[in-house]
Formats: structure tokens, C-alpha cells, sequence
């Protein structure tokens, strides 16, 4: 029910005054009310974490390359994948053709990092090993989609089927912004240095769904203006543009006490904010006041926009300045073939620059409050796709296990928790499906997931939905 609406719509909108005054007086005042739909729920109880930062790897990172050590898998190079592992599961049409389904065991070197114990890959991820007691490790991720569209779509949003608010949306609409100048939900896709096979992702992906409009996602361009028409074009100063805010705004407020679309006031809000990010983008997108230590924390592609490492010192700039959710996207790790040669660029770009965000808001007192998350949609398969050798070998869609990782946010570093089979395909130990992970992030942003709901189309809507989901316990600090 539109919470914005007010007397005069109310009694000029309705057919069946007798029926909608009865209806009122079941539900109390929420049904008519001066009261702001734009304000935030609020948290059931004491959060954890005030802000994400949630860095997730387009395509699905390999778990078996990265992160779910199988030492054994070397005993099995070239042999097929028993169908005792495999039992039937459904392949994606680039594999399911395949005479055969040839076992392809690592090629990069795991080390056991610290006192947690993790195995990880440590050739390509020398700088996160470093993180490893501070990173809560999760290796039995799984889902029911196994192509990209619905699996990212599920990731973010908690269901396959465009068109649901995504967890950025969710988080601006039960905590709002610390920051009247800046969204409470900014977006950013960066580019990869190796660009062989990007997924196309849309706005789709940080939509607001059915909650209003102004809980989408701001997506921060990576050349250019940061946003389109930040600036002023030549000749008009800002006094101008405010002129012809305010004039839009009378009209939009006319339109509003006619119609009483809740759109229209959310146009208006809309209109001011983008007249104070005129003042508070320019100074956050200038990173010529950061001194050198931070480059050198970061490395010195964090000062080219767009890179990996930029967002990631973008990201700790907005976490700073009060921003909830930031969404940053980093694509082509979709390694049907060449994980030789891609998997070494996907693992340096980010490598470093998530060693220095974890370590950059430890530093500022920032990261017990702030949840980083870091991972994909799926995994991949143990078994190649396409030629193997030793050296090189490519991977398919394996949405049964993978692995992601949290930190700080009221997360418990070094915990490991679950488990997979020898061949990182099935889960043995502690699943998670993606449910419980969206139960667990909201339980840190101090939500209980069953009762963070907006009512749209008859029903109390869920990020979680209505299938059992549960707060997994034993990744909390």
C-alpha cells in the first residue's frame, strides 16, 4: 500500500470508499498516513556490520583452481569422471556432447596458509594468502542454475527470474544512507586486463524490483564523468541548474497531488540528489589527495579508473563516506578453455587490491563494520572442457559446490566451513545454499531474513522467498 499517499488522493482514487475505510480500520493507520516511504526499516537488532562491500567474479571462479585443494585429482589426470561422482547431473549444452569427461587436476601450486590452515592457491594469490586467518572461508556454496543469466541473478537477488530487488537494493531499503549527498547503493563494473570471454551483465543485476526506485544501484562509470551529466554543460552554473531542479520539481509535485504515483516523489527525491552529487562525486572520484603509501598498498593501477584495483580504492572512498552497499563486478573468469593463460590475469588483477582493501580498512578501524564478499555465481567442473594437457585445460558450469570467501562485518576470520569430495564436485560436509548466504549477510546487517519483507502483489516478498533458509551460525564472529 502507498504509504505517500494522502487524504485528498485517497478519497478521489478509491472506488469502494466503505470497503476501504473497513479495510483501514483492520490495519490500523499504515494504511493512510503522512508517513515517508523512503524511510529505512531499520534493523531487527544490533548489526554487525554498518556497510558491504561485495566483489563478485563474473562467470564463476574455478573452486578446484583457487581455493578447494584435490591433491588426489593428480592420480586421476585423464581418467574419466566416474559417473558414481557425477550421478546423472545435467551438463550444460558446450559439454554434455563430449565423448568423454577426462579428469583435469590443477596445474598451480597450493600452499597451507595460516594458523586456520587454509589451502589455497598461493602461486597466483600470494598477497590474499597473507589475509588467510582473517578471511571466513566458505567451500559448499551451491545452487540450482548452472547458466550464467539466472545463476547471477539468483546470486544477487535471491531468485533466477529477473525482475526481484537485488542485495544492494535490499540493504538500501532496510538501512537507507549515512550520506544525504551520495546513494546508499553504488555500482561499479570494472575491466579485466585479459578480456577473452566477458559475460554481458546489465543494470537488470542492481535493479530495485518492485521497492522504489530510489534503492537501485548508481553505476559509477569507468571513463568520463562518473555519472552521466554530473557536470554542468558550459555556460550554465550551478545556481542555474538549481533553478531548473526546482522548477522540475513544482511540476513533478503537481503531477504527484494529482496521481499520487509513489514514482513521481521518488523523481523528486531523485532530482535533489543528483544536484548535491554534483558537489560530494567530484571531490570522492579525486584520488590525487591520497598520499603514495596507499598506491603502494593498492599497486599503481589503482590509479588508472576502471582497473580492478581503482574500484577497490573507490569502494573503501564510499565505505568511508557512508555509502551501505557497494557492488563492484569483475568479469571473464568464465574458463571454458585457456585457464592457463586467463587464470594467472583474472588472480593478478585482484589479488593485491583485495589484500590492501582488507588491509586498508583494518588500518582506518573499518573493518569490523564493514562485510566484504568475495565470489561468483557457480563453479566449475573437475573434468575439461575441450583439449587437456598438464599444462592447459579448460572448465565447464558446475553449479553443485563452490567456494566464496567473507571478512570482517562480524564474520569469523579463519573459520573454514564445508567440505567437498575428492573431486570438488559434490558436497559432503555443511552445504550452504545460496539462501542461507543471503540469510546470513542480512542476519550481519542486523535483519532477520523471514521478517525483512515489502508487500507487492498480495504477498510479504523475501530476498530469501519461502523456502527454508537458516543463518549459518558457525561464520559469525
Amino acid at each position: 500500500m502507498n504509504t505517500l499517499q494522502n487524504r485528498r488522493q485517497f478519497f478521489t482514487s478509491g472506488s469502494h470508499l466503505l470497503g476501504g475505510a473497513a479495510l483501514a480500520s483492520l490495519l490500523g493507520n499504515s494504511g493512510v498516513t503522512g508517513a515517508s516511504e523512503t524511510a529505512p526499516v531499520g534493523p531487527h537488532f544490533a548489526p554487525k556490520a554498518k556497510r558491504v562491500i561485495y566483489l563478485h567474479m563474473v562467470g564463476g571462479p574455478a573452486q578446484m583452481d583457487l581455493f578447494d585443494y584435490k591433491p588426489v585429482m593428480n592420480d586421476w589426470y585423464d581418467k574419466d569422471l566416474p559417473e558414481s561422482i557425477r550421478m546423472g547431473q545435467r551438463l550444460t549444452t558446450m559439454t554434455s556432447g563430449q565423448a568423454r569427461f577426462p579428469v583435469s587436476p590443477s596445474k598451480f601450486k597450493f600452499t597451507q596458509t595460516g594458523e586456520c590452515g587454509m589451502w589455497m592457491n598461493t602461486e597466483l594469490l600470494p598477497n590474499l594468502a597473507k589475509k588467510s586467518d582473517e578471511i571466513c572461508w566458505m567451500r559448499s556454496l551451491h545452487t540450482e542454475a548452472i547458466n550464467h543469466e539466472p545463476a547471477i541473478t539468483a546470486m544477487q537477488t535471491g531468485n533466477q527470474v529477473t525482475g526481484r530487488p537485488c542485495l544492494g537494493a535490499w540493504a538500501s531499503y532496510g538501512l537507507g544512507s549515512e550520506n544525504e549527498n551520495l546513494p546508499a547503493f553504488v555500482v561499479f563494473v570494472a575491466i579485466p586486463s585479459n578480456r577473452e570471454q566477458e559475460q554481458a551483465i546489465s543494470a537488470r543485476l542492481w535493479s530495485a524490483g518492485y521497492l522504489s526506485g530510489e534503492h537501485a544501484g548508481v553505476s559509477f562509470r569507468s571513463k568520463g564523468d562518473p555519472i552521466l551529466y554530473i557536470n554542468n554543460p558550459p555556460g550554465v552554473p550551478a545556481a542555474l541548474r538549481k533553478r531548473s531542479i526546482d522548477g522540475l520539481n513544482k511540476l513533478n509535485e503537481f503531477n504527484y497531488e494529482m496521481l499520487g504515483d509513489p514514482e513521481t516523489h521518488t523523481r523528486i527525491q531523485q532530482y535533489e540528489m543528483a544536484f548535491r552529487m554534483q558537489a560530494s562525486v567530484p571531490e570522492l572520484t579525486d584520488l590525487s589527495q591520497e598520499p603514495q603509501h596507499v598506491f603502494e598498498l593498492y599497486g599503481e593501477e589503482a590509479r588508472t579508473p576502471g582497473t580492478f584495483a581503482n574500484t577497490a580504492l573507490m569502494a573503501r572512498r564510499l565505505a568511508e563516506r557512508g555509502v551501505r552497499f557497494i557492488q563492484v563486478y569483475h568479469n571473464n573468469w568464465d574458463h571454458h578453455s585457456n585457464v592457463a593463460g586467463r587464470m594467472p590475469a583474472q588472480c593478478k588483477d585482484v589479488d593485491q587490491p583485495c589484500f590492501a582493501l582488507l588491509e586498508d580498512l583494518k588500518q582506518r578501524g573499518m573493518l569490523n563494520e564493514t562485510l566484504i564478499i568475495w565470489g561468483g555465481e557457480f563453479g566449475r567442473t573437475i573434468y575439461t572442457q575441450g583439449k587437456l594437457s598438464k599444462e592447459n585445460y579448460g572448465r565447464d558450469h558446475h553449479p553443485r559446490c563452490f567456494t566464496m570467501w567473507m571478512a570482517g562485518g562480524g564474520t569469523k576470520g579463519g573459520a573454514i566451513y564445508g567440505e567437498t569430495d575428492e573431486f570438488s564436485y559434490n558436497i559432503v560436509r555443511d552445504p550452504i545454499h545460496i539462501r542461507d548466504f543471503h540469510a546470513t549477510i542480512l542476519h550481519l546487517l542486523g535483519f532477520d531474513h523471514e521478517r525483512l519483507s515489502y508487500k507487492f502483489q498480495g504477498l510479504d516478498q523475501r530476498l530469501t522467498g519461502v523456502l527454508p533458509s537458516r543463518v549459518i551460525k558457525e561464520l559469525l564472529a
